[in-house]
C-alpha cells in the first residue's frame, strides 16, 4: 500500500473513500470498479462498525451499572457518572416536560456518535490492511459517520419521534391544524402553510445527517490525503495537529447531533 500510494496517489485516495459493498441482488461483494443499482447496494462496513460500536457502548455501560455499594466507584464509573450528569443537566435546560425517553435517547446518540466519529482517529492504513490480508477484503471504511447513509437513518429515526410525539401530545388533528394555519392563520393561505411547514419539518432530520457527515467526510478526506500525498516520515508532522483538533470537532459534532435532537422533540412537545 505505502508503494501504491506513492506511485498513483489518486488510485490510492480513491480507494480509501469505496465501502465494502455488498449486491442485494446477486449476494456478492462488489469492487471498486463495477457499476450496479444503489437500490441493491449496502455498505458493510458502515454497518459492522455501527453495530460493534453500540454493543461496545451498551456493554460498558452496563457493567458500570454493577457498582458495590461498599466500595468507592472506581475512574471508569466516575467518568460514565459524570457524562451522565452532563446529558442530564443539557436535557432540563432544554426539555421542559417528563419524559422516560429523551434521557436514554440522549445518551445513546451522544456516546454513539461519538464512538463513530472516534474511528476517525484510528491509521488510516491499518484496518483496511488487516481485512485485506487475512480476510481478502477488496475495501473498507471505518469511519460509519462519514457514510451519509448512516448519518440520515439516525436522523430520520429522529423525525420519526418528533412526528410521534406531536401527534401524541396534541393529537393528529392538533398536529394538522398547526401545520396548516402556522405561520399564516388565514384560510386562503393554508396551502402555502402546508408546503412550507412539511419543508421545515423535513429539512431538520436532512440538516442534522447532512451536518454531521459533512463533518466527518471532511476529517476523514484531510487524514486520506496526508497519508496519500506525504512521505510517510513527514505525515506526523501533518496528522498529529490535525488529530488533536480532530478531538475536538468529534465530540462537537456528538454534542450538537444530541442537543439538536432535545430541541427539536422539545418543540415537537409544545402545544401552540
Amino acid at each position: 500500500m505505502i508503494f501504491e500510494k506513492i506511485l498513483n496517489p489518486k488510485d490510492y485516495i480513491s480507494h480509501h473513500l469505496h465501502h465494502l459493498q455488498f449486491n442485494l441482488s446477486t449476494f456478492h461483494l462488489i469492487n471498486e470498479n463495477s457499476h450496479i443499482n444503489p437500490f441493491y447496494i449496502i455498505n458493510l462496513d458502515s454497518l459492522f462498525f455501527s453495530f460493534i460500536l453500540g454493543c461496545f457502548f451498551l456493554f460498558f455501560f452496563k457493567k458500570a451499572t454493577h457498582v458495590n455499594i461498599n466500595k468507592i466507584p472506581n475512574t471508569f464509573q466516575i467518568i460514565i457518572e459524570i457524562i451522565i450528569k452532563f446529558v442530564n443537566k443539557n436535557i432540563k435546560e432544554i426539555y421542559s416536560k417528563s419524559n422516560n425517553l429523551i434521557g436514554p435517547l440522549s445518551l445513546t446518540i451522544f456516546i454513539w456518535v461519538f464512538l463513530m466519529n472516534c474511528m476517525d482517529l484510528i491509521p488510516i492504513d491499518f484496518l483496511p490492511e488487516i481485512s485485506k490480508h487475512f480476510l481478502n477484503l477488496p475495501s473498507m471504511r471505518i469511519v460509519p459517520s462519514a457514510d451519509i447513509n448512516i448519518t440520515l437513518s439516525m436522523s430520520f429515526a429522529v423525525l420519526f419521534l418528533i412526528i410521534f410525539y406531536s401527534i401524541k401530545i396534541k393529537t393528529f388533528k392538533g398536529f394538522l391544524k398547526e401545520i396548516i394555519t402556522t405561520p399564516f392563520n388565514h384560510p386562503t393561505l393554508y396551502i402555502i402553510n402546508f408546503i412550507l411547514e412539511i419543508i421545515n419539518l423535513l429539512s431538520k432530520p436532512i440538516s442534522l445527517g447532512l451536518r454531521l457527515f459533512g463533518n466527518m467526510y471532511a476529517g476523514e478526506m484531510i487524514f486520506i490525503l496526508i497519508s496519500g500525498l506525504i512521505p510517510w516520515w513527514m505525515q506526523w508532522l501533518l496528522n498529529i495537529p490535525w488529530a488533536i483538533f480532530h478531538i475536538l470537532v468529534i465530540t462537537l459534532q456528538a454534542f450538537i447531533f444530541m442537543i439538536l435532537t432535545i430541541v427539536y422533540l422539545s418543540m415537537a412537545s409544545k402545544k401552540h
